[in-house]
């Protein structure tokens, strides 16, 4: 608020209330007066102007109240997010292609348009792991050369953390704990401090210290969450046919084509970081090389951006879902830098332990 008076919502309403109940009359905000009363004339005069003063003061706090109402945007989004939905229209009724079909979501909401990336992670991290109580820090994000990473210094209680590299690359070694952990920080306005409940422990997700088993299910006025397999579904593969879409209006590939995607880095569409079976796309080099990091900047396949525009679900790596499979196990989606094109399609579909960590495993978050 640009205002010099600004006054909180609860002060303003208070006041508010004063003036319009404590101060005014049964009739209005002057008393009645007797029309024959001549001796009253000076008082009726100075409460007139007090009324005046009080009208406006009262439209000053009216629009102060109204001011502080409405959101204030963050300038520069923590998260890009991309809106997916089919605004106005009956639900969709998922890809009828497949065995099990999936992306029936009857209401639009935000994905994020890149994994969540290593600047990202890194943030989260020296916001609420000087102490990671949660071991939301894998050691593998900084010795493991195909991703590396993100390092860390310093004792407990006083844990910082730095990048290697770019920042752009997504975060690996994060198991689905970590990634809601993250959302409940994101939904809890990104604070700093211990990993509680003001911070990582309830927000969109109610953990309390958990860091395994399946039975977590996201709150329903969560602001940020790990995506559904249906909204990564839809974000992914779906694109109306009436919108250039394919015929029944979902893709093989998340790349916005029925055709498997190549790797090679850059404009040309139709492009994913997966290994070919010839080549890995970094290296463009069939020879697996343990000091090579294999991750590119997201969105780097700047000309294979699917129909709502986000980038790599398919390749780079996996990324968690929200599923419960087999009533123990977490989805996963989208194949990653040493996968086939074949993990890339839209009828294939993995699962891990939800406390399972990886070097070609990583997120996107949701949003209303």
């Amino acid at each position: 608020m640009t205002s010099s008076l600004f006054i909180n919502r609860s002060l303003a309403s208070a006041l508010l209330c004063s003036l319009l109940f404590g101060l005014a009359g049964p009739s209005g905000l002057v008393p009645d007066a007797e029309a024959g009363s001549s001796k009253d004339k000076k008082k009726l005069k100075k409460l007139k102007k007090q009324s005046n003063v009080l009208r406006i003061t009262i439209v000053n706090l009216q629009a102060q109240l109204a001011d502080a109402r409405r959101p204030v945007p963050d300038p520069v989004p923590f998260i890009e997010m991309v809106t997916v939905g089919n605004v106005g229209n009956a639900a969709d009724a998922g890809n009828a292609s497949e065995a099990s079909v999936y992306g029936a979501v009857p209401y639009v909401f935000q994905i994020g348009k890149y994994e969540v990336s290593l600047a990202e992670y890194t943030a989260f991290l020296n916001a609420v792991a000087a102490t990671d109580t949660n071991s939301l820090y894998n050691p593998s994000m900084g010795t493991d050369l195909n991703i590396a990473g993100i390092e860390q210094s310093g004792a407990d209680g006083s844990y910082t953390y730095t990048m290697i590299g770019s920042g752009d690359r997504p975060v690996t070694y994060v198991s689905w704990f970590d990634c809601a952990r993250f959302c409940n920080w994101l939904h809890n306005g990104r604070p700093t401090g211990a990993q509680d409940v003001g911070t990582t422990e309830r927000g969109a997700y109610t953990l309390d210290g958990a860091t395994s088993g399946a039975g977590f299910t996201r709150v329903w006025a969560a602001k940020y969450w790990i995506p559904s397999v249906d909204e990564w579904y839809k974000a992914a593969y779906h694109q109306p046919s009436g919108q250039g879409g394919d015929s029944d209006n979902y893709w093989l590939y998340p790349t916005g084509s029925n055709a498997a995607p190549g790797n090679d880095i850059g404009a040309t569409p139709n492009e994913a970081n997966h290994y070919d079976g010839s080549d890995y796309s970094v290296t463009q080099s069939g020879s697996y090389d343990p000091n090579q990091n294999y991750l590119t900047d997201v969105g780097a396949y700047e000309g294979s951006a699917n129909h709502y525009g986000t980038f790599d679900q398919g390749g780079n790596v996996f990324e968690w879902n929200d599923a419960v499979i087999s009533g123990s196990f977490r989805g996963l989606r989208g194949g990653s830098w040493d996968n086939n094109e074949n993990d890339l399609r839209s009828s294939y579909r993995d699962f891990n332990n939800p406390d399972f960590v990886y070097n070609n495993i990583g997120f996107r978050v949701a949003s209303p």
